[in-house]
């Protein structure tokens, strides 16, 4: 736990002109999260600098790559962002990504702001109080899709998670909420996400003839879901559910119209608003994919806003006042309303366009919400109901 960013973490005031990297997927196993997440971040920095920027100055950007946890990319992608001494970074996505780089940047005393990481671990990392994201922990997910499996009739179940610490974490929450809810998980596998082929891992799945099938992975779940198929195990006979990390919307419309038909999912965070959608596709007119860009444009927005509650961009003085400018005050959206209710001397309460946000001491948001979506015959996902989850309870 923490109480605030330490002085071991590198101290002193900015330079006047708050800077922002990213490191997010350009390539790897991710890659189809990064327009949606890199829209995010530039629709938030284009209204922040119309707004007249952060202590009267434009905030500047560096883009870099993350990869993913294969690759070393994110480490020379952090070396690049330190030394142009930005004062924050957005990114990682992929938890096992940002695991890798969060030592190298909280040690130089900048703020990291994940709009996607979801592990558990975050939540008691050493990260010097400077470690903040928008996407609730696995925790959350996974009880709510434990929940949903359970709920929908499924007493017996099978998991196939990759082995990293997102999808064992959340293989881990899952597990526990269906055995909660009286049913039992009859096999899980954890499988290496660069195998060659996964028959081995879904023929143990296929012996022990499963109601409900939970999939955790990344892109890679397209070749699961071929197996799956291949041996019979199909999502009219067996229910499939998935995750935020494998339910992209074009991941799967090469696959035979129909093969994803009823499968359901979560994903963390609101649908993205239609008219938010739209102001994205004007920073980006091709954009099919919207997960994690309202999640994205909170960071940024916040990062900005708690540089102006500071009158300092240094990356202590950001995390310093990010909770603050996220819950208690008067309630706000966007950079502008809340920037001026700053400048008024008001404390602000930032609503983001993902939720509340409201961050606990730890840099979690405390409140967050869960959607639950539903494949239709066209092997793509539309937006059903969504869970809120507060402080400590699931509320439907």
């Amino acid at each position: 736990m923490r109480s605030g960013p330490s002085s071991s973490a590198s101290a002193g005031r900015g330079d006047g002109g708050l800077a922002i990297g990213t490191v997010l997927p350009q390539t790897g196993s991710l890659a189809y999260l990064g327009p949606p997440m890199f829209a995010g971040v530039d629709l938030a920095l284009r209204e922040v600098n119309e707004a007249g920027g952060v202590m009267g100055r434009p905030v500047s950007k560096v883009d870099t790559d993350s990869g993913d946890s294969a690759t070393n990319i994110a480490s020379q992608s952090v070396d690049k962002l330190l030394a142009q001494k930005v004062d924050a970074i957005i990114g990682a996505a992929a938890s096992s990504v940002s695991e890798s780089i969060i030592d190298k940047i909280t040690r130089a005393g900048v703020v990291q702001f994940s709009p996607a990481n979801t592990s558990d671990k975050f939540t008691t990392v050493d990260d010097k109080g400077l470690y903040f994201r928008t996407a609730p922990p696995d925790k959350l997910q996974g009880r709510v899709l434990g929940d949903l499996v359970a709920s929908d009739g499924n007493d017996t179940v099978g998991i196939l998670a990759m082995q990293d610490s997102y999808g064992t974490g959340l293989a881990d929450q899952v597990q526990k909420s269906v055995t909660e809810g009286g049913g039992e998980v009859v096999e899980r596998v954890d499988y290496d996400p660069k195998a060659p082929d996964f028959s081995a891992d879904v023929a143990k799945i296929k012996m022990k003839n499963p109601k409900a099938i939970v999939l955790i992975g990344f892109e890679e779940t397209a070749k699961v879901v071929a197996e799956l198929v291949k041996q019979g195990l199909t999502a009219d006979r067996h229910k499939w559910y998935m995750v935020d990390g494998n339910m992209s919307n074009t991941n799967f419309l090469k696959m035979p119209k129909g093969t994803l038909k009823g499968v359901k999912g979560t994903l963390p965070g609101a649908a993205a608003p239609e008219a938010f959608q739209k102001k994205l596709l004007e920073v980006n007119p091709k954009l099919t994919e919207f997960t994690y860009a309202a999640e994205s444009y909170d960071a940024v927005t916040l990062v900005a806003l708690a540089a102006e509650a500071a009158g300092d961009d240094s990356g202590v003085a950001v995390a310093a006042n990010l909770v603050d400018v996220s819950k208690g005050g008067e309630k706000c959206t966007g950079f502008k309303e809340c920037a001026d209710l700053l400048k008024a001397g008001k404390d602000v309460d930032y609503e983001g366009v993902s939720g509340p946000v409201d961050f606990d001491d730890v840099g979690d948001p405390s409140v967050a919400t869960i959607g639950v979506y539903q494949y239709g015959a066209n092997n793509k996902f539309d937006a059903g109901k969504a869970v809120e989850y507060r402080k400590g309870h699931v509320a439907g």
